[in-house]
């Protein structure tokens, strides 16, 4: 269950288009105009983990984000992303024990390469919605993709005969570039399914319950969901998610619950905890659609299933302040978690501070142009080099009508100062790629 802007937040794109002026319509460009926007470096044969795929009039994954994949940095030991991850995993394993054995079973290498309708359609996304877009995901070919949430691996797991599973692994999406924002970051689902009689086991009486009535769907409930229902997992689940970030953070933890919506959960809510003087969205979850339950073969019973970012916990955690240095292989990063435990207490410490240096570059945009296509654009020019891309400035000529764009670059390297020189050879680099591949006019 997706638990950043992809599927949970349906709105946030349509906010993101406007902040940055760009038409929703554009999100939406149509396939025919994506071919001459693909990365030439990346083959019609396309190689993943050992499995090769055909590149199609659809494909705009790169060669960047190829390179990304295998890493496993949640199965690393020694690695912060692989602490929060068997946090996580003990807290499960400790408080949901049956007959001396863990009720949640764990999967943590599950291929990143998922069919489009396992991303979207299994999960009831609907066909318009703006996380299909090209500008929003990578895909390889017209059938296939790089999951873009860990959701992407729920009703198959569910199909298999699993109630209780947690799915760990890297997602890709394309995004802002910032200090908290990457192409690859790592997820954790989590599903809980419940039959009438463990739903209701603690009820003094039972014999009146049910977890289903033809009823009306309002904010409280679904429709095919009696009350008791709704309301007995809504207890379950926030129960479970509470404790888990007491068991992260410590038990002098503020949180609230926000109402939210996603499109396969209702009613759905996002978890917030008050952190370093702010509030902070933890996780998303709710009461599973029972459309998908019954699509994967468990009918007679209902449930829940919240998602979270490990990168979002470990920064908190930890206090690591760039999400690229979770990719960094610098001793001065890596040496301050190697030989701890994933219980132990660390607190980031920043090797040193390299000064940033800020190049602007400004273009006239041709149509379907999505701000995406530039910031993955940049990526591959200049992996980790940049720190920070900002649309600062949109022009429209009033007499031509043409839109000029105009974007702030931070580079910062991570491990060493950048000279001038060097930062204005990745510039301009990056403005011959932008003229080739995406057809626009540098001013």
């Amino acid at each position: 269950m997706a638990s950043q802007t992809y599927i949970f937040k349906g709105l946030l794109r349509s906010a993101l288009c406007v902040k940055n002026k760009v038409p929703k319509a554009l999100f939406h460009c149509k396939i025919s105009c994506l071919k001459s926007q693909r990365t030439e470096s990346v083959q019609d044969a396309i190689s993943i983990l050992g499995k090769s795929f055909s590149g199609d009039q659809l494909t705009n994954v790169t060669p960047a984000i190829l390179a990304k994949l295998g890493r496993d940095l949640h199965n690393t030991g020694g690695h912060p992303l692989h602490f929060i991850f068997k946090r996580i995993e003990s807290f499960f394993h400790r408080s949901y024990v049956k007959r001396g054995n863990p009720v949640f079973s764990v999967y943590s290498r599950l291929s990143p390469v998922v069919t489009h309708e396992q991303n979207f359609d299994s999960l009831l996304v609907p066909q318009d919605h703006v996380s299909r877009s090209p500008s929003d995901t990578y895909y390889i070919n017209s059938t296939h993709m790089l999951r873009a949430h860990t959701s992407a691996h729920q009703r198959d797991l569910i199909r298999s005969g699993l109630d209780a599973f947690l799915v760990v692994g890297d997602v890709y999406r394309r995004d802002t570039i910032n200090a908290t924002h990457y192409p690859v970051f790592h997820q954790m689902e989590g599903v809980r399914l419940f039959s009438d009689f463990q739903l209701f086991s603690e009820v003094s009486d039972p014999s009146g319950c049910s977890l289903f009535e033809r009823g009306k769907r309002d904010n409280t409930k679904q429709e095919n969901h009696s009350l008791e229902t709704s309301k007995l997992l809504e207890h379950d689940l926030k129960s479970c998610l509470e404790n888990l970030m007491i068991a992260i953070f410590g038990k002098d933890l503020e949180m609230r619950w926000v109402d939210a919506y996603f499109p396969f959960t209702h009613p759905s809510w996002e978890l917030e905890i008050f952190h370093q003087g702010d509030w902070v969205e933890m996780l998303g979850c709710g009461v599973m659609e029972q459309k998908l339950v019954d699509s994967a073969g468990a009918s007679s019973k209902a449930g829940w299933a919240f998602g979270l970012g490990l990168e979002r916990l470990a920064m908190k955690l930890f206090s690591i302040p760039d999400i690229r240095l979770f990719w960094s292989t610098d001793s001065g990063f890596l040496h301050q978690f190697r030989d701890k435990h994933f219980e132990d207490q660390v607190t980031y410490k920043a090797v040193s501070k390299y000064p940033q240096c800020t190049n602007d570059i400004s273009f006239w945009i041709p149509e379907g142009f999505t701000p995406n296509d530039f910031y993955d654009l940049v990526r591959s020019v200049s992996g980790d080099l940049v720190e920070q891309v900002d649309l600062i400035d949109e022009f429209k000529h009033p007499k031509t009508g043409r839109v000029s764009h105009c974007y702030r670059i931070v580079y910062r390297h991570m491990e060493k100062t950048l000279t001038q020189a060097e930062v204005n050879s990745v510039h301009k680099d990056i403005e011959n790629l932008a003229s080739k591949q995406l057809s626009v006019e540098i001013r």
